[in-house]
């Protein structure tokens, strides 16, 4: 059967659409709620925005979350009952929630399912190993054993990038101030500031020439979205948000054999959710950008690495406002992960959650005008090189 147009009980399947999407309360931490109220306070914003019960009317759910961050193995178990998912199918990704995104779009496509649900959390105050989990994910053999600290080849990959694309500490400064200054007028952001960027460079330093300030802080929080097929998008809501593209990509696992001045595993996802959406000059046809800045350089490697922006570019544009919500392509108006927090498995749909609610125009006092088609792009963190992009559009 062609897997373009599958049909759910007879119905063809042609486009998909996000119909509703819920969160939990933010915070740096959070020790007066646990990880399934979070997902309980979540899941209700969302079958409520949906008008839908999810014993009833949702075939599938899926989860994202690594068990190494749970604290316990096979965590799907502890997932269920709180998104009203008991005794139903659920399965787990393990990874960031943009990869739920595209499982779920798949399991509607293929007709398995017309309605799904995405969930995923950060419980990142309850991490006592941050850096340890993260050590993890080195290489075993060779790395692992030298007990190098994830954020040192951060540090190594910020040095390349700046002398490769003529980019400076200036210009990855100007990223925090503007990120964390666009937190400011989103009210679920955690880390909101006005910092200048002399604050920035001053702060200590980590791992030359990445500073405290580069460094985007955790956040706890839980976030739900619902995807519908077209048929069933048009009786749930008026505001359907359509998923126009989806790419992603793993590029290799050994750090020594990367191209550390760009960002591959992002142009490579992103070339196939463009090519998806019929996109083939995307700095033209995107109004805005949710992309990953766990990093402040990351931010400027990734614009580029996205084609955003023309390589070697990133830094003087974000220095001239480019950027900017009022600029010609707005970056992460919501603050990011430097103004908003990094959610872990969470933080792809956090910019998720941000693109629906511009493509909706519920953005409020840092609305982006006439916003009709976003990009929203995640990666893993250090030391992975694993991210996903997806096209949503408000058509």
């Amino acid at each position: 059967m062609n897997s373009w147009a599958n049909c759910v009980e007879g119905i063809l399947v042609s486009e998909v659409a996000i119909v509703a999407i819920g969160h939990s309360r933010f915070g740096s931490s959070t020790p007066s709620v646990s990880f399934k109220e979070m997902m309980f306070e979540a899941a209700t914003m969302a079958y409520e925005d949906a008008r839908i019960d999810p014993r009833k009317d949702v075939q599938s759910f899926v989860c994202c979350t690594e068990d190494f961050w749970e604290g316990n193995s096979i965590s799907d178990e502890y997932m269920p009952d709180q998104l009203g998912a008991a005794l139903r199918p659920l399965c787990t990704v393990a990874s960031d929630g943009l990869f739920g995104i595209s499982t779920a779009y798949m399991q509607i496509k293929s007709g398995l399912a017309d309605i799904v649900v995405v969930e995923a959390h950060s419980k990142s105050s309850d991490v006592e190993t941050k850096t340890q989990i993260e050590e993890y994910a080195l290489d075993p053999i060779f790395l692992r054993p030298l007990e190098l600290h994830p954020l040192a080849l951060a540090g190594l990959e910020m040095k390349v990038f700046l002398r490769e694309s003529g980019a400076s500490v200036e210009d990855c400064a100007q990223v925090v101030v503007k990120n964390r200054r666009n937190a400011q007028r989103n009210p679920n952001a955690v880390y909101p500031d006005s910092l200048t960027v002399e604050d920035v460079l001053s702060s200590k330093v980590r791992f030359d020439p990445l500073k405290t300030l580069d460094v985007s802080e955790h956040a706890d929080g839980s976030i739900v979205v619902v995807l519908a097929s077209a048929h069933r998008a048009r009786t749930l809501t008026d505001e359907p948000v359509w998923i126009e593209g989806l790419g992603w990509s793993s590029e290799t696992s050994w750090v020594e054999a990367r191209d550390w001045s760009k960002a591959t595993y992002a142009r490579l996802a992103s070339d196939r959710a463009y090519k998806m959406a019929g996109i083939d000059n995307p700095s033209k046809q995107v109004d805005l950008a949710e992309i990953d800045d766990t990093y402040s350089y990351k931010e400027l490697q990734h614009i580029e690495s996205l084609r955003l922006v023309q390589k070697g570019s990133s830094g003087h544009l974000t220095e001239v406002g480019y950027t900017d919500p009022d600029g010609q392509l707005p970056v992460n108006v919501s603050g990011g992960s430097l103004g908003f927090g990094q959610l872990l498995e969470a933080t792809g749909l956090q910019k998720v959650l941000e693109a629906v609610q511009q493509l909706r125009g519920n953005a409020k006092g840092r609305q982006v005008k006439n916003a009709k088609r976003a990009l929203v792009q995640s990666w893993r963190g250090t030391p992975t090189a694993t991210g996903a992009v997806a096209i949503l559009s408000s058509r």
